[in-house]
């Protein structure tokens, strides 16, 4: 069981380091059953680990670490450093939501600098609830 906050959800700390685990688990193209085989658990406790659900021991950790074929430092980097969020730390915790890989990946293999500009102007559009009238977007063209 994890440590939870005052309003009852994983600690910071534990959703850090299940979005570190899950980060390099996918840049490797393992999926959660495969690290689960590796480390001797069932991939429901590795999703657990990477939500920040359960809590990973050092025990487990260092496992982790091996099938992931990397150094614990790696996964755990800055983590111990408190008070501090870095730039890095929000966007590796950004990387976590669903789709965030996928579209880092088609936006890096872009090569026209004025295609990933416009991709990078509708994202920001999308964010801040603009682009539906801009673009005509509607609940039927979506469907």
């Amino acid at each position: 069981m994890t440590k939870t906050t005052e309003n009852g959800s994983p600690h910071p700390l534990d959703i850090a380091l299940g979005s570190r685990i899950r980060l390099r688990r996918r840049e490797l193209g393992y999926s959660q059953e495969q690290l689960a085989r590796e480390v001797g658990i069932t991939f429901q406790q590795v999703q657990k680990y990477e939500h920040g659900t359960n809590r990973v021991s050092f025990s487990r950790l260092v496992e982790i670490a091996q099938a992931l074929h990397c150094g614990v430092s790696d996964i755990v980097g800055d983590l111990d450093k408190p008070g501090e969020t870095s730039a890095f730390s929000r966007h590796l915790a950004s990387l976590n939501e669903p789709g965030a890989t996928d579209l880092l990946d088609a936006y890096a293999s872009i090569t026209q600098p004025k295609h990933r500009r416009a991709i990078l102007n509708l994202a920001k559009q999308l964010a801040e609830g603009k682009a539906d009238e801009l673009y005509g977007i509607d609940e039927e063209t979506v469907a």
